[in-house]
Protein backbone atom coordinates (compact mmCIF):
# COMPACT_ATOMS: atom_id res chain seq x y z
CA UNK A 1 0.00 0.00 0.00
CA UNK A 2 1.55 3.53 -0.86
CA UNK A 3 0.98 5.89 2.06
CA UNK A 4 1.90 9.23 2.39
CA UNK A 5 2.41 11.09 5.90
CA UNK A 6 2.29 14.89 5.63
CA UNK A 7 4.21 17.73 7.27
CA UNK A 8 5.90 15.37 10.27
CA UNK A 9 9.00 16.84 11.84
CA UNK A 10 11.19 14.63 10.34
CA UNK A 11 14.57 13.51 12.24
CA UNK A 12 17.26 11.50 10.42
CA UNK A 13 20.72 11.05 12.01
CA UNK A 14 22.40 9.51 8.79
CA UNK A 15 21.55 13.34 6.66
CA UNK A 16 21.20 15.43 9.84
CA UNK A 17 17.76 16.18 8.99
CA UNK A 18 15.41 18.64 11.17
CA UNK A 19 12.67 20.02 9.36
CA UNK A 20 9.13 19.93 8.50
CA UNK A 21 8.64 17.01 5.37
CA UNK A 22 6.51 14.54 3.56
CA UNK A 23 7.35 11.39 3.26
CA UNK A 24 5.98 8.74 0.66
CA UNK A 25 5.67 5.30 1.18
CA UNK A 26 5.85 2.81 -1.69
CA UNK A 27 6.44 -1.22 -1.81
CA UNK A 28 7.49 -1.26 1.79
CA UNK A 29 10.19 1.49 0.97
CA UNK A 30 10.34 5.22 1.11
CA UNK A 31 9.88 6.59 -2.17
CA UNK A 32 10.36 10.16 -1.99
CA UNK A 33 10.85 13.01 1.10
CA UNK A 34 10.73 16.88 0.20
CA UNK A 35 8.89 20.12 1.68
CA UNK A 36 5.66 19.31 -0.16
CA UNK A 37 4.03 15.96 -2.19
CA UNK A 38 1.50 17.08 -4.35
CA UNK A 39 -0.51 15.06 -6.46
CA UNK A 40 -1.10 12.08 -4.32
CA UNK A 41 -4.71 10.26 -4.14
CA UNK A 42 -3.62 7.69 -1.65
CA UNK A 43 -4.55 7.52 1.96
CA UNK A 44 -2.56 10.25 4.01
CA UNK A 45 -0.96 10.37 7.44
CA UNK A 46 -1.35 13.90 9.45
CA UNK A 47 1.91 14.09 11.37
CA UNK A 48 1.48 17.50 11.61
CA UNK A 49 2.20 17.34 15.44
CA UNK A 50 4.33 14.69 15.68
CA UNK A 51 7.79 13.69 15.24
CA UNK A 52 8.65 11.34 12.63
CA UNK A 53 12.58 9.28 13.59
CA UNK A 54 13.71 6.21 11.61
CA UNK A 55 12.17 3.39 12.91
CA UNK A 56 13.42 2.49 16.23
CA UNK A 57 15.88 -0.45 16.92
CA UNK A 58 15.96 -2.11 20.60
CA UNK A 59 19.30 -4.10 19.74
CA UNK A 60 18.87 -6.21 23.49
CA UNK A 61 15.62 -7.93 23.91
CA UNK A 62 14.73 -11.89 25.55
CA UNK A 63 11.96 -13.18 23.64
CA UNK A 64 12.28 -16.05 25.81
CA UNK A 65 11.31 -18.36 22.99
CA UNK A 66 11.31 -21.38 22.71
CA UNK A 67 11.36 -22.68 26.30
CA UNK A 68 10.21 -19.75 28.07
CA UNK A 69 6.64 -19.42 26.55
CA UNK A 70 5.32 -18.74 30.21
CA UNK A 71 7.68 -15.56 30.70
CA UNK A 72 7.52 -14.43 26.79
CA UNK A 73 6.15 -15.21 23.43
CA UNK A 74 7.57 -13.96 20.53
CA UNK A 75 3.70 -12.86 19.50
CA UNK A 76 3.68 -10.53 22.80
CA UNK A 77 7.09 -9.78 22.61
CA UNK A 78 6.90 -7.94 19.55
CA UNK A 79 3.65 -6.89 19.79
CA UNK A 80 4.94 -4.94 22.61
CA UNK A 81 7.79 -3.73 20.92
CA UNK A 82 5.40 -2.12 18.09
CA UNK A 83 3.29 -0.52 21.00
CA UNK A 84 6.90 0.76 22.10
CA UNK A 85 7.71 2.25 18.94
CA UNK A 86 9.94 -0.02 18.10
CA UNK A 87 10.40 -2.00 14.23
CA UNK A 88 13.13 -4.03 14.93
CA UNK A 89 14.51 -6.24 17.72
CA UNK A 90 17.33 -8.06 18.20
CA UNK A 91 16.48 -11.23 20.34
CA UNK A 92 19.07 -13.02 22.71
CA UNK A 93 19.95 -16.70 22.16
CA UNK A 94 19.59 -17.73 26.26
CA UNK A 95 16.44 -19.74 25.44
CA UNK A 96 15.84 -23.69 25.69
CA UNK A 97 17.37 -25.18 23.57
CA UNK A 98 19.99 -22.31 23.09
CA UNK A 99 20.29 -20.50 19.74
CA UNK A 100 23.39 -22.27 19.03
CA UNK A 101 22.84 -24.13 15.55
CA UNK A 102 21.36 -22.96 12.38
CA UNK A 103 18.34 -25.98 12.97
CA UNK A 104 17.19 -24.14 16.29
CA UNK A 105 17.91 -20.84 13.94
CA UNK A 106 15.22 -22.44 11.58
CA UNK A 107 13.08 -22.79 13.65
CA UNK A 108 13.30 -19.63 15.35
CA UNK A 109 13.07 -17.68 12.33
CA UNK A 110 9.59 -19.84 11.54
CA UNK A 111 7.94 -18.76 14.46
CA UNK A 112 9.16 -15.01 13.62
CA UNK A 113 7.73 -15.84 10.42
CA UNK A 114 4.40 -17.06 11.82
CA UNK A 115 4.22 -14.05 14.97
CA UNK A 116 5.93 -11.73 14.75
CA UNK A 117 5.02 -8.14 13.79
CA UNK A 118 8.19 -6.22 13.66
CA UNK A 119 11.25 -7.21 12.45
CA UNK A 120 13.13 -10.00 14.74
CA UNK A 121 16.85 -9.97 14.05
CA UNK A 122 18.60 -13.15 15.99
CA UNK A 123 21.77 -12.99 17.71
CA UNK A 124 23.48 -16.49 17.65
CA UNK A 125 25.63 -18.12 21.25
CA UNK A 126 29.32 -18.33 21.00
CA UNK A 127 30.14 -21.20 22.73
CA UNK A 128 27.65 -24.05 22.29
CA UNK A 129 25.12 -24.24 24.79
CA UNK A 130 26.30 -20.85 26.07
CA UNK A 131 28.81 -23.30 28.39
CA UNK A 132 31.80 -21.26 27.55
CA UNK A 133 33.74 -24.32 26.31
CA UNK A 134 33.47 -24.41 22.64
CA UNK A 135 32.83 -22.31 19.81
CA UNK A 136 29.79 -22.32 17.90
CA UNK A 137 29.97 -23.15 13.68
CA UNK A 138 30.18 -18.88 13.36
CA UNK A 139 29.70 -19.25 9.92
CA UNK A 140 27.08 -22.06 9.49
CA UNK A 141 24.68 -19.59 12.11
CA UNK A 142 25.68 -16.58 10.40
CA UNK A 143 24.56 -17.71 6.85
CA UNK A 144 21.37 -18.95 8.39
CA UNK A 145 20.65 -15.32 9.89
CA UNK A 146 22.73 -14.66 12.94
CA UNK A 147 23.82 -10.62 12.94
CA UNK A 148 25.69 -10.82 16.23
CA UNK A 149 27.14 -13.42 18.74
CA UNK A 150 26.87 -13.40 22.45
CA UNK A 151 26.67 -16.01 25.31
CA UNK A 152 24.38 -13.14 27.17
CA UNK A 153 23.55 -14.02 30.80
CA UNK A 154 26.39 -15.99 30.56
CA UNK A 155 29.53 -14.00 30.57
CA UNK A 156 32.35 -15.07 28.43
CA UNK A 157 35.01 -16.04 31.35
CA UNK A 158 37.98 -17.66 29.21
CA UNK A 159 39.90 -15.06 27.74
CA UNK A 160 41.51 -17.75 24.50
CA UNK A 161 37.59 -18.23 23.88
CA UNK A 162 36.59 -14.63 23.57
CA UNK A 163 39.71 -13.96 21.22
CA UNK A 164 38.54 -17.12 19.07
CA UNK A 165 35.16 -15.59 18.84
CA UNK A 166 36.21 -12.17 17.94
CA UNK A 167 38.58 -13.54 15.33
CA UNK A 168 35.82 -15.63 13.66
CA UNK A 169 32.86 -13.09 13.84
CA UNK A 170 35.62 -10.36 12.33
CA UNK A 171 35.71 -12.60 9.45
CA UNK A 172 31.90 -12.17 9.00
CA UNK A 173 31.57 -8.94 9.71
CA UNK A 174 29.38 -9.08 12.35
CA UNK A 175 29.93 -8.33 16.21
CA UNK A 176 30.53 -10.36 19.13
CA UNK A 177 28.35 -8.82 22.20
CA UNK A 178 29.43 -9.49 26.22
CA UNK A 179 27.50 -9.24 29.33
CA UNK A 180 30.51 -7.95 31.24
CA UNK A 181 31.21 -9.87 34.59
CA UNK A 182 33.78 -11.58 36.25
CA UNK A 183 31.59 -14.26 38.18
CA UNK A 184 34.66 -14.96 40.84
CA UNK A 185 33.49 -11.63 42.08
CA UNK A 186 30.14 -11.63 41.76
CA UNK A 187 29.38 -15.48 42.96
CA UNK A 188 25.83 -15.52 44.86
CA UNK A 189 25.74 -11.22 44.48
CA UNK A 190 21.99 -9.69 44.71
CA UNK A 191 23.07 -5.81 44.09
CA UNK A 192 25.38 -3.46 43.49
CA UNK A 193 28.14 -3.78 46.02
CA UNK A 194 28.06 -0.79 48.14
CA UNK A 195 26.91 1.46 51.14
CA UNK A 196 22.89 0.23 50.49
CA UNK A 197 24.04 -3.60 50.04
CA UNK A 198 25.67 -3.13 53.30
CA UNK A 199 23.30 -1.72 55.09
CA UNK A 200 20.51 -4.58 53.76
CA UNK A 201 23.39 -7.77 54.86
CA UNK A 202 22.91 -8.86 51.36
CA UNK A 203 25.97 -10.18 49.32
CA UNK A 204 26.69 -7.18 46.74
CA UNK A 205 27.87 -7.27 43.04
CA UNK A 206 31.10 -5.04 42.51
CA UNK A 207 31.56 -2.72 39.67
CA UNK A 208 35.06 -4.06 39.17
CA UNK A 209 33.81 -7.22 37.97
CA UNK A 210 32.13 -5.19 34.85
CA UNK A 211 35.25 -3.06 34.93
CA UNK A 212 37.74 -5.75 34.29
CA UNK A 213 36.00 -8.28 31.75
CA UNK A 214 35.23 -4.39 29.78
CA UNK A 215 39.23 -3.68 29.74
CA UNK A 216 39.63 -7.59 28.99
CA UNK A 217 37.40 -7.35 25.91
CA UNK A 218 38.48 -3.69 24.49
CA UNK A 219 42.37 -5.59 24.83
CA UNK A 220 40.98 -8.71 22.56
CA UNK A 221 39.53 -5.59 20.41
CA UNK A 222 42.39 -3.92 20.15
CA UNK A 223 44.51 -7.08 19.30
CA UNK A 224 42.07 -8.82 16.89
CA UNK A 225 40.66 -5.90 15.41
CA UNK A 226 37.02 -7.20 15.46
CA UNK A 227 34.28 -5.21 16.22
CA UNK A 228 33.21 -5.53 20.25
CA UNK A 229 29.73 -4.82 21.46
CA UNK A 230 29.28 -4.24 25.49
CA UNK A 231 26.02 -5.12 26.42
CA UNK A 232 24.17 -3.26 29.12
CA UNK A 233 27.40 -0.83 30.35
CA UNK A 234 26.54 0.14 33.85
CA UNK A 235 29.62 1.62 35.62
CA UNK A 236 31.19 4.54 35.51
CA UNK A 237 34.32 2.98 35.35
CA UNK A 238 33.73 0.75 32.15
CA UNK A 239 32.15 4.05 30.59
CA UNK A 240 35.84 5.67 30.95
CA UNK A 241 37.49 2.67 30.00
CA UNK A 242 34.93 2.88 26.66
CA UNK A 243 35.85 6.15 26.02
CA UNK A 244 40.16 5.54 26.37
CA UNK A 245 39.85 2.31 23.96
CA UNK A 246 37.71 4.31 21.57
CA UNK A 247 40.28 7.67 21.51
CA UNK A 248 42.99 4.47 20.70
CA UNK A 249 40.81 3.21 17.40
CA UNK A 250 39.24 0.12 19.38
CA UNK A 251 36.39 -0.69 16.92
CA UNK A 252 34.10 -0.72 20.37
CA UNK A 253 30.85 0.14 21.00
CA UNK A 254 28.28 0.02 24.09
CA UNK A 255 24.68 0.45 24.91
CA UNK A 256 23.19 1.09 28.27
CA UNK A 257 19.62 0.67 29.26
CA UNK A 258 17.14 3.37 31.09
CA UNK A 259 16.81 1.79 34.37
CA UNK A 260 20.93 2.53 34.33
CA UNK A 261 19.75 5.75 33.52
CA UNK A 262 17.78 7.14 36.24
CA UNK A 263 17.34 4.22 39.27
CA UNK A 264 19.96 3.51 41.55
CA UNK A 265 20.76 1.08 44.26
CA UNK A 266 18.56 3.15 46.42
CA UNK A 267 16.16 1.38 45.00
CA UNK A 268 16.64 -1.50 46.68
CA UNK A 269 15.94 -0.32 50.31
CA UNK A 270 12.33 -1.55 49.96
CA UNK A 271 13.39 -4.98 48.71
CA UNK A 272 11.16 -4.72 46.02
CA UNK A 273 12.27 -7.17 43.62
CA UNK A 274 11.52 -5.43 40.14
CA UNK A 275 14.38 -3.74 40.48
CA UNK A 276 16.59 -7.15 40.98
CA UNK A 277 18.44 -7.18 37.40
CA UNK A 278 21.94 -7.51 35.96
CA UNK A 279 23.91 -5.71 35.54
CA UNK A 280 22.45 -4.33 38.78
CA UNK A 281 21.29 -0.66 39.93
CA UNK A 282 24.38 1.10 40.71
CA UNK A 283 25.37 3.90 42.39
CA UNK A 284 24.23 7.80 41.83
CA UNK A 285 28.23 8.28 40.82
CA UNK A 286 27.82 5.66 37.94
CA UNK A 287 24.56 6.90 36.95
CA UNK A 288 25.97 10.56 36.37
CA UNK A 289 28.79 8.59 34.62
CA UNK A 290 26.41 6.76 32.42
CA UNK A 291 24.32 10.08 31.41
CA UNK A 292 27.46 12.15 30.76
CA UNK A 293 28.42 9.13 28.37
CA UNK A 294 25.67 9.73 26.59
CA UNK A 295 25.48 13.22 26.41
CA UNK A 296 29.05 12.93 24.97
CA UNK A 297 28.95 10.42 22.71
CA UNK A 298 31.15 7.38 24.46
CA UNK A 299 28.12 5.03 24.44
CA UNK A 300 26.66 4.20 21.03
CA UNK A 301 23.09 2.86 21.95
CA UNK A 302 20.21 3.03 24.12
CA UNK A 303 18.60 -0.71 24.97
CA UNK A 304 15.81 -1.93 26.79
CA UNK A 305 17.19 -5.47 27.99
CA UNK A 306 13.76 -6.41 27.83
CA UNK A 307 14.24 -9.59 30.48
CA UNK A 308 10.36 -10.42 31.25
CA UNK A 309 9.91 -13.26 34.42
CA UNK A 310 6.91 -14.77 36.03
CA UNK A 311 5.08 -12.76 38.92
CA UNK A 312 5.23 -16.42 40.75
CA UNK A 313 9.33 -15.96 40.28
CA UNK A 314 9.59 -12.17 40.71
CA UNK A 315 8.07 -12.88 44.35
CA UNK A 316 10.34 -14.93 46.00
CA UNK A 317 12.18 -12.74 48.05
CA UNK A 318 15.00 -10.24 46.72
CA UNK A 319 17.69 -12.94 47.03
CA UNK A 320 16.01 -15.96 45.66
CA UNK A 321 14.25 -14.03 42.66
CA UNK A 322 15.42 -14.05 39.12
CA UNK A 323 17.00 -11.04 37.85
CA UNK A 324 15.59 -9.00 34.86
CA UNK A 325 12.89 -5.88 34.40
CA UNK A 326 10.71 -5.85 31.22
CA UNK A 327 11.61 -2.42 28.93
CA UNK A 328 10.08 -2.71 25.50
CA UNK A 329 6.84 -0.44 26.65
CA UNK A 330 8.82 1.90 28.78
CA UNK A 331 12.12 2.75 27.15
CA UNK A 332 10.84 5.88 24.95
CA UNK A 333 8.72 7.47 27.18
CA UNK A 334 11.72 7.23 29.70
CA UNK A 335 14.37 8.30 27.36
CA UNK A 336 12.17 11.31 26.32
CA UNK A 337 11.15 12.23 29.50
CA UNK A 338 14.35 11.77 30.93
CA UNK A 339 16.71 12.94 28.69
CA UNK A 340 15.84 14.77 25.75
CA UNK A 341 12.71 16.79 27.89
CA UNK A 342 15.65 17.74 30.42
CA UNK A 343 18.15 18.89 27.41
CA UNK A 344 20.76 15.96 28.15
CA UNK A 345 20.39 14.97 24.76
CA UNK A 346 18.70 16.40 21.38
CA UNK A 347 15.69 14.48 19.38
CA UNK A 348 18.43 13.90 16.72
CA UNK A 349 20.33 12.03 18.95
CA UNK A 350 17.84 10.32 20.52
CA UNK A 351 17.35 8.91 16.96
CA UNK A 352 20.76 8.10 17.06
CA UNK A 353 21.33 6.17 20.11
CA UNK A 354 17.82 4.19 19.50
CA UNK A 355 18.00 3.59 15.41
CA UNK A 356 20.72 4.98 13.51
CA UNK A 357 23.68 3.58 15.35
CA UNK A 358 22.14 0.22 16.62
CA UNK A 359 20.98 -0.40 12.76
CA UNK A 360 24.66 0.38 11.73
CA UNK A 361 26.34 -2.02 15.09
CA UNK A 362 23.99 -4.84 13.75
CA UNK A 363 24.86 -4.47 9.75
CA UNK A 364 20.93 -3.67 9.40
CA UNK A 365 21.00 -2.64 5.81
CA UNK A 366 18.12 -0.72 4.80
CA UNK A 367 17.07 0.73 8.57
CA UNK A 368 17.93 3.15 10.35
CA UNK A 369 17.70 6.30 8.24
CA UNK A 370 15.13 8.31 6.21
CA UNK A 371 16.24 8.19 2.55
CA UNK A 372 14.69 7.65 -0.79
CA UNK A 373 15.58 4.28 -1.11
CA UNK A 374 15.70 2.85 2.48
CA UNK A 375 13.04 0.68 4.02
CA UNK A 376 9.79 1.86 5.17
CA UNK A 377 10.28 1.34 9.12
CA UNK A 378 9.47 4.34 10.45
CA UNK A 379 8.37 5.73 14.27
CA UNK A 380 5.99 8.38 14.93
CA UNK A 381 6.28 10.29 18.51
CA UNK A 382 4.20 12.89 20.17
CA UNK A 383 6.47 14.24 22.52
CA UNK A 384 4.17 16.53 24.14
CA UNK A 385 1.77 13.65 25.68
CA UNK A 386 1.30 12.79 28.97
CA UNK A 387 1.20 8.87 30.19
CA UNK A 388 1.34 7.22 33.17
CA UNK A 389 2.71 3.60 33.16
CA UNK A 390 0.82 0.90 33.95
CA UNK A 391 2.08 -2.47 34.07
CA UNK A 392 -1.64 -4.01 33.74
CA UNK A 393 -1.97 -2.79 30.19
CA UNK A 394 1.16 -4.06 28.92
CA UNK A 395 1.21 -5.94 26.14
CA UNK A 396 4.01 -8.05 27.28
CA UNK A 397 3.75 -10.99 29.05
CA UNK A 398 6.29 -9.41 31.55
CA UNK A 399 5.05 -7.47 34.20
CA UNK A 400 8.13 -6.80 35.97
CA UNK A 401 8.81 -3.47 35.68
CA UNK A 402 10.25 -1.01 38.44
CA UNK A 403 8.56 1.99 36.66
CA UNK A 404 4.85 1.32 37.46
CA UNK A 405 2.93 4.61 38.05
CA UNK A 406 5.46 6.51 36.62
CA UNK A 407 4.46 9.88 35.30
CA UNK A 408 5.99 10.38 32.06
CA UNK A 409 5.97 12.70 28.95
CA UNK A 410 6.40 11.27 25.77
CA UNK A 411 5.85 8.08 23.73
CA UNK A 412 5.64 6.58 20.11
CA UNK A 413 1.88 6.76 18.72
CA UNK A 414 2.68 4.77 15.23
CA UNK A 415 4.73 2.35 14.22
CA UNK A 416 5.30 1.41 10.45
CA UNK A 417 7.08 -1.44 9.71
CA UNK A 418 7.86 -2.00 5.63
CA UNK A 419 5.15 0.24 5.40
CA UNK A 420 2.72 -1.59 7.13
CA UNK A 421 1.19 0.21 10.18
CA UNK A 422 1.54 -2.74 12.78
CA UNK A 423 0.26 0.38 15.54
CA UNK A 424 -2.17 0.96 16.11
CA UNK A 425 -2.91 -2.39 15.76
CA UNK A 426 -6.58 -1.42 14.54
CA UNK A 427 -5.23 1.19 12.51
CA UNK A 428 -7.71 0.93 9.23
CA UNK A 429 -6.14 2.86 5.90
CA UNK A 430 -8.39 6.60 6.12
CA UNK A 431 -10.26 6.71 2.49
CA UNK A 432 -7.94 7.52 -0.47
CA UNK A 433 -8.44 10.92 -0.91
CA UNK A 434 -5.42 12.02 -0.51
CA UNK A 435 -6.38 14.87 2.49
CA UNK A 436 -4.83 14.57 5.79
CA UNK A 437 -6.77 12.36 8.78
Amino acid sequence: MDILIKNGRVIDPASATDDTLDILISGGRIADIGPRIADFQGPVIDASRLVVVPGLVDMHVHLREPGFADKETIAAGTRAAARGGFTSVACMPNTSPVNDGPRVMEAMLGEIRRSAVVNVFPVAAVSRGSRGEELTDMAALRAAGAVAFSDDGNPVANSRLMRRALESAGTLGVPVIDHCEDRSLTRDGVMHEGRVSAALGLKGLPAAAEDIVVARDLILGRDTGSPVHIAHLSTRGSAFILGVAKERGVRATAEVTPHHLVLTDESLEKLDTNFKMNPPLRSRADVEGLVEAVRSGVIDAIASDHAPQTEKDKSRDLAKAPFGVVGLETTVPLVLDRLVHKNVISLLRFAELMSANPARILGLDGKGRIAAGADADLTLLNVSRDLTVDKAAFLSKGRNTPFDGWKLKGQAVMTIVGGRVVFPFDWTPPSATGKPT
